[in-house]
């Protein structure tokens, strides 16, 4: 096995959901058609689907949690762009933060701050493009 690439989420609606996700996320999908939305978050593939009979948004089950730097600051952020708060910004022990949001389109979202874990720091697909256009200049 390789690792963890890719999560999904499935949205009533797509356009509204890519638009919230480019906000969130501060970066634009890599690929995009109106059967899936991704983005490269990264090195970690977000993936949007259309929700169907099938594949539901939702609350339960797994919980991906991304990585950010400063847990309180990305909560409130994702909370003014419309996030609803799930399970606040707690420490987990060690100095270990996670919370837990809903998107607005009734997936939940986790984040985790861990100064243990950090992983290898893999560049973005745009963070790579803009380089080498800079570079290239």
């Amino acid at each position: 096995m390789l690792g963890l690439r890719t999560v999904i989420y499935p949205v009533d609606d797509l356009k509204a959901a890519t638009a919230w996700y480019i906000e969130a996320f501060g970066d634009t999908p890599y690929y995009e058609t109106e059967q899936y939305v991704g983005f490269d978050i990264h090195g970690y593939e977000l993936g949007l689907m259309p929700a169907s009979d099938d594949l539901q948004p939702s609350l339960g089950g797994s919980e991906t949690l991304w990585g950010v730097e400063d847990i309180q600051a990305s909560f409130k952020r994702l909370i003014d762009l419309g996030a609803t708060s799930l399970v606040e910004p707690w420490n987990t022990g060690e100095d270990i933060w996670v919370a837990s949001l809903a998107d607005p389109f009734g997936n939940r979202l986790g984040l985790v701050y861990n100064p243990y874990f950090r992983g290898e720091q893999v560049p973005s697909l745009h963070e790579i493009e803009d380089k080498g256009t800079l570079e290239g200049e």
